[in-house]
């Protein structure tokens, strides 16, 4: 049934539409004869005056102010320095670099993870760790992607908030000055039998093709003010 507020539209509308569009034409032809009579308008030159190369070598970018300088080299030198007074721990390699299989092998499921870091262009990692007293542990990695295909360092910076946020009875913030770095505390400690139980809290971030991974564990509670202090000392370096 036809609606009684919109009448049904007849013969009459459609000859209305036709003499509009005969007037559009109409107005369209007239457009045409009126721009043919006017004289041509004259069109800029085609060639522009040839601009010249100035003289002298260019000033290479000092390396303060060449970020791939600093992550190109020595990657163990971008890592915080072990605080006066603490010792190395038992996560601390020999030289201060992860190969593949040693990096692979610091995840609950290290072929899983090997194959992962081979599709996500693993380039190189460095570690360093400490103790402070009996029971209060740090641990800080930088991992170096290839980046030829994927953006891996933002990704696993993605992956690991994934897990994190995961866990029961955790607290986050972002890292001031970067654009995806978080910290995490994980407030209800991991128990095993035999063992005290130990309370972590994690920092990630990811700067270029660098990706930041600061652990830090206690058999009491981690504040969050010591790791977000060495999370942001760390980008810092960065």
């Amino acid at each position: 049934m036809e609606s009684p507020e919109r009448p049904r539209r007849g013969r009459t509308a459609t000859l209305v539409a036709g003499a509009a569009a005969l007037g559009v034409v109409a107005g369209v032809c007239t457009g045409y004869v009126v721009q043919a009579g006017r004289a041509p308008t004259k069109l800029p030159p085609l060639s522009q005056p040839v601009v010249r190369q100035a003289k002298g070598a260019v000033e290479p970018v000092p390396a303060a102010y060449d970020r791939r300088v600093k992550t190109d080299g020595d990657l163990r030198k971008l890592l915080l320095t072990r605080p006066r007074g603490a010792r190395g721990t038992s996560f601390q390699s020999a030289d201060g670099w992860l190969d593949l299989a040693d990096y692979a092998s610091t995840y609950r499921k290290p072929a899983e993870d090997f194959q992962y870091e081979l599709e996500s262009e693993f380039r190189r990692a460095a570690q360093t760790s400490w103790r402070i007293g009996g029971t209060y542990d740090v641990e800080i990695r930088l991992v170096q992607y290839h980046q030829v295909t994927k953006p891996a360092a933002a990704k696993h910076v993605e992956d690991q908030a994934y897990w994190a946020e995961r866990e029961p009875n955790t607290s986050s913030s972002p890292i001031p000055g970067t654009g995806d770095g978080m910290v995490y505390v994980h407030h209800t400690p991991e128990r095993k039998s035999g063992y005290l139980p130990e309370y972590q809290a994690e920092a990630v971030a990811s700067r270029g093709d660098l990706y930041m991974d600061i652990w830090v564990s206690d058999t009491r509670p981690v504040p969050e003010d010591k790791i977000m202090e060495l999370a942001k000392r760390q980008v810092a370096q960065l």
